[in-house]
């Protein structure tokens, strides 16, 4: 059968009026007039405000944020903004944009504090907001996952330098709440290492956990979960968390020594119990045992344990030096004292989804550090930061279902994408999406939703 339909020629012109593209994008502007960030932001950055600028400093980050929200990687996509100011708000120029940035990296500590204030002002209105979709709502812990990235570099910027992967370029160390299994997760802090920053450096992880215990609200700051991977099992690091007053559970990665070796293979068959997959059911080919008492741990923390797992790799795997007659062996420390062994590792595995938060942030800005200077690039990250708390926020509060799992790629295919007509009449002004959008629908809910939890 031989298809004769052809497409209709379609004649182009640029002389449309009243017509916006990224009219999803309002989600993104509501949810920070929502949670205040937008009058934090203004507050906090009046101070670098130049004598008789049009722009606040406040305006152009938050315009920086929701243009890397939208899918932008650099200063000059505010433009973006720029066209459509019924939309966005009137943008300040590229000029104005790179001179602020370079006026905040100068005097970077100050900066950085002012906004990672704002930042932690409006997360704690954000959760308290959310309600039980919050972290922490349950009485639980608060799970915070840390780890490193590398975010590479084809040009010899400022900290550049050869990695441990191999590659160029900057080492950061990232920190992110974790929204658990019917959300996403949101940052709480990108902290900017040069490339040749270690994965295991112990004051790192130390300065990184104490950004991200500064990002949340005061009262669940002692009911904290750290995760992170083998990097941050040191002694140090440790020690640190499980100092006492300090109230902090752990459950971090366990490097596989000699000596753990060794009690993993005195173990009798019987000791091992099966474990759980990601439904929290049984697992064939996995089994967890406790190795606490086989080791020698006066060097480390009181209360630590050490669980080990192992498992069949599946078909095609690689094994490592550390595997043994055939079975793939990892080990994790926790501070947890009670529980079943299998769903204290089970918990210890949703590490995992750091690595899905981190990707989700190398898709809103961080895969380039698109500036010259260390300093400005770290301005940048906080940038990076503020765009993917929007995205979280928007989804935690706006967005029910599956759609709260949505990565940005989707959600700037579904959402933000979506073109709409400006309408005026009686005195208001009104954005009419397709009809034929299938998330039409989705988007009005969604930002009815923030505009009744907007202030005025």
């Amino acid at each position: 059968m031989q298809l004769t339909a052809r497409r209709p020629k379609i004649m182009v012109s640029a002389d449309g009026t009243g017509i916006v593209s990224q009219a999803g994008g309002l989600v993104l502007t509501q949810t920070l007039r929502a949670t205040g960030l937008d009058r934090g932001l203004d507050a906090a950055l009046e101070r670098w405000r130049q004598p008789r600028a049009v722009h606040s400093p406040g305006k152009i980050i938050s315009d920086l944020a929701v243009a890397v929200a939208l899918g932008g990687d650099c200063l000059a996509d505010v433009a973006m903004l720029r066209a459509q100011p019924e939309l966005f708000g009137p943008a300040a120029s590229d000029p104005v944009v790179s001179r602020l940035v370079t006026r905040l990296a100068a005097d970077g500590p100050r900066a950085l504090k002012v906004i990672r204030a704002a930042r932690a002002a409006a997360r704690q209105r954000a959760w308290e907001m959310a309600g039980d979709a919050a972290p922490g709502a349950d009485g639980g812990l608060v799970t915070v996952d840390i780890d490193a990235t590398i975010v590479t570099s084809c040009s010899e910027k400022e900290q550049a330098m050869p990695t441990w992967k191999k590659t160029y370029g900057h080492h950061p160390l990232t920190a992110f709440a974790d929204h658990g299994r019917g959300g996403s997760g949101e940052p709480l802090t990108f902290l900017l290492r040069p490339g040749n920053a270690g994965s295991n450096t112990a004051a790192d992880h130390i300065e990184a956990t104490r950004l991200a215990l500064a990002q949340l609200p005061r009262h669940l700051r002692r009911r904290v979960l750290i995760r992170t991977d083998s990097g941050g099992g040191t002694q140090g690091f440790l020690t640190w968390l499980a100092r006492p007053g300090r109230r902090l559970a752990y459950s971090v990665g366990f490097t596989i020594t000699e000596d753990v070796q060794e009690a993993i293979l005195s173990l009798p068959g019987r000791i091992w119990e099966p474990a759980y997959d990601a439904d929290g059911q049984v697992r064939p080919g996995a089994w967890v045992a406790e190795l606490t008492g086989l080791l020698d741990l006066a060097n480390w923390p009181d209360g630590m344990r050490v669980i080990a797992r192992k498992e069949r790799p599946h078909p095609g795997a690689q094994l490592r030096f550390t595997d043994i007659d055939g079975h793939r062996f990892t080990c994790f420390a926790t501070s947890t004292k009670g529980g079943q062994l299998a769903d204290l590792e089970l918990r210890h595995r949703r590490r995992a989804r750091c690595e899905d938060r981190i990707r989700c942030a190398k898709d809103t800005g961080l895969r380039n550090l698109p500036l010259q200077g260390y300093a400005q690039n770290q301005i940048w990250c906080e940038i990076v930061a503020l765009a993917c708390e929007l995205l979280a926020w928007m989804q935690m509060l706006a967005l029910t279902g599956k759609a709260r799992r949505w990565e940005p790629r989707r959600l700037r295919l579904r959402i933000f994408s979506a073109a709409g007509r400006f309408v005026r009449g009686a005195r208001r002004l009104r954005i009419r999406l397709a009809a034929s959008w299938p998330w039409a629908r989705q988007i009005t809910a969604a930002i009815t939703r923030l505009q009744a939890l907007a202030p005025g």
